[in-house]
């Protein structure tokens, strides 16, 4: 059966620009880290993104290593967008990234030229486009010239692979340095995606000043510190203490504060996760917060976040109170 969108899909999402540059992205876009693997039914895989398009998420975000095998992401949105998506491409905004280790050998990762020009090659392929809209170095690495990093992206814009380039994982010193580079290039740099949450709130004091300074977009992830911020573990700490999170070292502190949390959000009517979403939107320098989603129900259940009541300053005030008193704002 062919898919037909929803007709009123661009009405029912607000867009926010990207930096100062002229593109616009949806306040939630979809990530595709988790769950679109060769592991996960394609069927599934599907439903998820045509739910996401149908509720006017135009913006699916990828990396060359996502999946349960390097690239597998990759060809599963490819096999979608030729099916489903093929008269919607000019909707839609697909990104990927390079960075992290994809095949054996000294040029399978990190930010050389070679690395990163035959990475985004592949990636064309896996997903049977020939640009990418937005393309991203995965991480900043200590040991290769930022001047050859940034001018790989720089040529892939040139080449045409790429309309528009970004950075992720970069802290506000190397954002800063990788901002002139490509300013100097010619290409500038259009965003920079970093993981932020109520539980991680470190891009706030050098990061995002500098990124509103230079005009440059930021897109977050982890808004759900990995599904921390639920109401599932809010209602039983002692399932969150006992599931795999521990493995990864999870503060103590993060556990005392999920009741608070979680009443708090029930008090605007909201579950712990919506009011998660909610409260990294509140930051007008944040321009779309990236999203996961098992099922198209979470997908609904995230958008729903977008109708959820403003942030008061007393508000506010008392969510910055109980992360103080947690250690978790210093």
């Amino acid at each position: 059966m062919t898919y037909l969108p929803s007709t009123s899909r661009h009405e029912r999402m607000p867009y926010a620009r990207c930096g100062k540059s002229g593109l616009k992205l949806p306040r939630l876009s979809l990530g595709l880290y988790q769950n679109f693997s060769d592991k996960d039914p394609f069927a599934g895989c599907v439903s998820v993104l045509c739910r996401a398009f149908d509720l006017g998420i135009t913006h699916f975000d990828l990396a060359n290593n996502y999946g349960s095998n390097t690239g597998a992401a990759e060809s599963i949105l490819g096999r979608v967008l030729r099916r489903e998506f093929a008269a919607h491409r000019d909707e839609l905004v697909i990104t990927t990234k390079a960075g992290y280790d994809m095949w054996p050998g000294p040029y399978g990762e990190w930010g050389s030229r070679k690395y990163l020009l035959a990475s985004l090659d592949q990636s064309l392929r896996r997903l049977g486009l020939g640009y990418v809209d937005v393309f991203y170095s995965h991480r900043f690495d200590p040991e290769t010239p930022l001047e050859e990093t940034m001018g790989a992206l720089a040529s892939a814009v040139h080449q045409g692979k790429a309309l528009y380039v970004g950075i992720s994982n970069y802290d506000a010193q190397a954002s800063e340095r990788a901002i002139s580079i490509l300013r100097a290039l010619g290409v500038p740099c259009l965003v920079n995606q970093s993981s932020y949450s109520l539980l991680n709130r470190g891009i706030e004091r050098e990061l995002l000043p500098l990124l509103q300074r230079e005009g440059v977009g930021a897109v977050t992830f982890q808004a759900l510190q990995r599904g921390i911020l639920s109401d599932a573990w809010a209602g039983d700490l002692s399932l969150l203490q006992r599931s795999r999170f521990q493995g990864w070292g999870m503060p103590q502190a993060w556990l005392s504060l999920l009741p608070a949390l979680a009443a708090h959000a029930h008090s605007r009517g909201q579950t712990l996760s919506e009011m998660a979403l909610a409260w990294c939107l509140r930051d007008e320098r944040i321009c779309s917060v990236l999203v996961g989603a098992r099922t198209p129900e979470q997908v609904t259940d995230s958008v729903a976040a977008l109708a959820g009541p403003g942030f008061s300053e007393t508000e506010l005030r008392h969510i910055d109170s109980l992360l103080s008193s947690n250690a978790i704002l210093t």
